[in-house]
């Protein structure tokens, strides 16, 4: 029986690095007290990964909250890829056990065409929009999540839902 939605970036962990099943997480979610919102999966950006990974801005509190709330937290490969790029010495263990703990969206030919497409679009209107940033968007586009950034001038796309800051 196939397991639905993404891969696992590694082991079965929460979206705070505690070891949990997939199954155990799914059913906390749903056991989590109704909230004004229904649940909803959030594509974190590179940004809010790395203000979790260094203590910024109490990100890790609010995703903890955002999982109580029976929220779940995802990423794309494209991110992981970021934050690699961008890893201090010393950082590797924390990295790896926060990164693992995601739902991790790959990258498709459907996700790799529209993001394509989306880059040529703006292109097209004079807005130069790199393409990690539309394979991101079309990631979200694809997939129906919530974009959870700090970069909102990096994607303007109308038809993207965009996680509220509180």
């Amino acid at each position: 029986m196939e397991r639905e939605g993404p891969p696992r970036t590694g082991s079965r962990r929460s979206s705070l690095g505690k070891e949990r099943s997939l199954g155990k997480r799914k059913a906390l979610a749903q056991a989590a007290p109704p909230s004004k919102k229904s649940t909803v999966i959030l594509l974190l950006d590179t940004t809010v990964l790395l203000d979790v990974l260094r203590a910024r801005q109490n990100r890790r509190s609010l995703l903890a909250e955002l999982v109580t709330a029976g929220h779940l937290l995802a990423t794309a490969a494209i991110n992981i890829a970021e934050v690699y790029a961008g890893m201090r010495s010393g950082e590797e263990a924390r990295t790896e056990a926060f990164l693992s703990s995601l739902e991790c969206y790959p990258m498709t030919g459907a996700i790799a065409r529209r993001a394509g497409s989306l880059k040529s679009f703006w292109a097209q209107k004079g807005r130069t929009l790199s393409l990690a940033d539309m394979m991101i968007a079309a990631t979200a586009l694809e997939h129906s999540l919530a974009l959870m950034t700090d970069n909102r001038k990096d994607f303007p796309l109308p038809e993207l839902t965009f996680y509220p800051w509180p």
